[in-house]
């Protein structure tokens, strides 16, 4: 089997106690690699490696023209490896390699040029005083980022992270979700193979409670931390970083509201709803699963939708053609169709989908469903939406709030009133009107409530990853 490594401080090495374990592929359902297994020494050498060099090393001291343009040498050399990397995200949680190759790894490269290129042009205040003084503001590295990241879009969710840490001169030790190691490690290869120093980029492979990630979350030295996942990790995170005030961003779970009008160009509707649930087997923090549809359209957008759902292609993720693989690892297989052992109890009515053979699940409609029942109201993180009808906008926009969560939302209308009106209305950190997924990378990421803490994205990020200084000079 393939062995997965650390990277330390410019070295690829095993844990010091020579402890791995297993990363399995969903599809065949058997280990393919082993990876170090790290914890609390590992990710004191990281952390060490990464405080080094901040505090000593070339990283932080670069002009934002050099450290760009390394950055821009790692995508160059993201797109030159792209079917790598595809392949290591595809092999490690079953997404179909076609997604993996033509979406995340282009993103990937495009998160470290945006970040590269902001960096360099972003500009700070000059505040003109009338006491004779003037001010000014600084935005100046915060140290050593620890960046934990999820198994969902590994590739891609890692660069999101890294790319504007790496660009304001910051160090990073990054732990990926313990489902999806390869392509970190090999994103590290890489970062070195542009002429990152050593110890700017870390990574330490492990699990959360008592392994790597509970290590890096309290440690001392760490100066940021950003992290994606589910809702109670970040919690406990949050938890663990407040013992040393350690400012956070977090982007956690959703139950994302789809509102379909009776105005809706349905073709467009269907099309992007279906993205929006099926996608990755809906294993998406921004899925679309409560779908609200205006009882004038109700019935024909559901017959659309179905015959759409019953025609995506479920099979092998390294088939060019696959557009559903398997969900990334038995213990999220058996709490998904946990919810749908739920709705054949009679939580609602299944219209097409269920589970397949494998850790499969078929793309699943399901309606009736009570709106306080666990289906509608949890983060199922599988291709499973529920299907409501409603009659007034002010229903629709009353439905959807009723939720702690608060990450995104969609609105389908022709009517431009409506859609302003309505975007406004929700409570979500995105909103997108007749699309889904489309983004600016200017523009702020997050969600309120239970879905997360803080925003990143442009100078969001820039005011997350820095430490702002006012400067006051008498004239």
């Amino acid at each position: 089997m393939e062995l997965i490594t650390h990277v330390v401080d410019g070295e690829e090495v095993e844990s010091a106690s020579g402890a791995r374990f297993e990363s399995v592929d969903p599809f065949t359902r058997a280990a393919y690699a082993e990876v170090a297994l790290g914890g609390e020494a590992e990710v004191d050498l990281a952390v060490a490696a990464a405080r080094r060099a901040f505090d000593e090393g070339p990283w932080p001291r670069m002009g934002f023209a050099e450290r760009g343009a390394l950055l821009h040498r790692l995508a160059d050399l993201v797109e030159e490896h792209a079917d790598e990397l595809a392949l290591a995200d595809t092999t490690d949680m079953g997404k179909p390699v076609t997604d993996a190759r033509t979406k995340d790894v282009p993103r990937t490269a495009l998160n470290f040029r945006f970040f590269a290129d902001h960096a360099r042009l972003s500009t700070g205040e000059t505040l003109p005083m009338d006491t004779g003084h003037h001010a000014y503001s600084l935005f100046q590295p915060a140290g050593v980022v620890a960046a934990i990241s999820p198994w969902n879009f590994p590739l891609m969710l890692e660069s999101w992270k890294i790319a504007p840490a790496l660009a304001w001169g910051n160090t990073v030790v990054l732990k990926p979700a313990e489902d999806t190691p390869a392509s970190a490690t090999l994103l590290a290869r890489l970062a070195l193979e542009a002429g990152l120093p050593p110890g700017v980029l870390n990574v330490v492979h492990g699990f959360g409670p008592d392994s790597a990630g509970a290590a890096l979350t309290r440690h001392r030295d760490v100066d940021r931390i950003t992290f994606t996942g589910e809702s109670g990790t970040g919690r406990t995170i949050g938890q663990a970083a407040m013992a040393n005030l350690t400012p956070v961003s977090f982007e956690l779970g959703g139950k994302g509201a789809n509102l379909v009008f009776d105005d809706a160009d349905l073709d467009n509707a269907v099309s992007w709803s279906i993205k929006a649930v099926f996608a990755n087997a809906g294993q998406v923090c921004l899925a679309g699963s409560r779908l609200f549809v205006q009882r004038g359209v109700y019935d024909e957008f559901l017959d659309r939708f179905v015959a759409a759902a019953e025609a995506l292609r479920m099979g092998d993720p390294k088939d060019p053609a696959t557009e559903l693989g398997p969900l990334a690892s038995e213990e999220h297989w058996k709490k998904v169709t946990g919810y749908l052992e739920d709705v054949a109890a009679g939580t609602g009515r299944m219209l097409t989908g269920g589970q397949a053979e494998g850790w499969f699940v078929r793309p699943t409609v399901v309606v009736d469903a009570p709106l306080d029942s666990r289906v509608v109201c949890e983060e199922v993180f599988g291709p499973v939406v529920t299907v409501h009808p409603f009659d007034t906008e002010e229903e629709a926009v009353r439905t959807a709030n009723d939720s702690p969560y608060g990450l995104n939302a969609m609105v389908f209308t022709e009517n431009l009133s409506r859609a302003h009106r309505v975007s406004e209305a929700l409570r979500a950190g995105t909103v997108w009107v007749n699309c889904f997924f489309i983004r600016d990378l200017r523009a702020p990421f997050g969600g309120v409530g239970a879905s997360g803490v803080g925003r990143e994205g442009g100078s969001f990020s820039r005011e997350f990853f820095t430490e702002p200084k006012a400067v006051v000079m008498q004239v």
